[in-house]
């Protein structure tokens, strides 16, 4: 508790996020949360020093992944047929926030969920198993898919910049599970719309908000799926 939320609204710090009323049925996790790029926007008060390697240790995982975030806007940027300046220039600086998500074991795993369907507000999440307890599920076609994490590798969720996925977490009914999960949005001034290098003469399917509103319309809601994107359609 040394470590949790600020009254003030921040998401920094030991706590729960989305939460609205004390009437309402919180996920079953805990969650940790830490804005570490721009290295300017840190807060340190809320980095523990112990262990004593733990910042040392932050700050070196979050700036390997800033290259995998690099190499990742790339290939997107090529698949897409647009420069890879296009994303350099809306992915500047590369913001980024690490949380770490503990979801304790529940009997009856059936009335609880871990965290609620949902998409991520940013260009994409990139996600690290910590233990081998399985829970991430995610939505196609209607139907909800396990995600089986591969040992040692990333998992990379696009976010609601890019082209979402709904995705959830189960609980387990003997086993911990334990994840840690970086998100890499764009600058709170970059304006969400759809390309015009992807879109061309084709009819626009989505509106545009500047990102800092949308991030504003997405915390001042319960998770609920991808709502706010969907009010973006045309």
């Amino acid at each position: 508790m040394v470590y949790k939320q600020d009254n003030n609204g921040t998401l920094q710090g030991y706590g729960q996020t989305f939460v609205l009323s004390e009437e309402q049925k919180l996920d079953w996790s805990d969650m940790f949360y830490v804005t570490t790029r721009p290295v300017a926007l840190r807060n340190m008060k809320f980095w523990p020093t112990s262990p004593s390697t733990f910042r040392d240790n932050m700050d070196r995982y979050s700036l390997e992944l800033t290259k995998v975030a690099s190499c990742l806007w790339h290939y997107i940027a090529t698949n897409l047929g647009v420069a890879p300046e296009v994303f350099e220039q809306l992915f500047k600086d590369h913001p980024q926030g690490l949380r770490f998500n503990y979801y304790p074991p529940c009997p009856e795993a059936d009335k609880v969920i871990g965290i609620s369907p949902h998409s991520d507000g940013s260009g994409f999440s990139i996600l690290l198993q910590i233990n081998d307890v399985q829970g991430l599920q995610i939505r196609k076609d209607g139907e909800w898919i396990a995600v089986s994490a591969l040992p040692n590798a990333l998992i990379v969720n696009l976010g609601d910049v890019t082209e979402s996925i709904e995705h959830r977490a189960m609980i387990n009914t003997q086993h911990p599970r334990i994840s840690l999960v970086a998100f890499h949005g764009p600058d709170n001034s970059v304006m969400l719309r759809p390309l015009p290098e992807v879109v061309g003469e084709g009819k626009l399917n989505y509106g545009s908000m500047s990102y800092q509103e949308f991030i504003k319309a997405l915390f001042n809601k319960k998770l609920e799926g991808k709502s706010v994107i969907e009010k973006l359609k045309l």
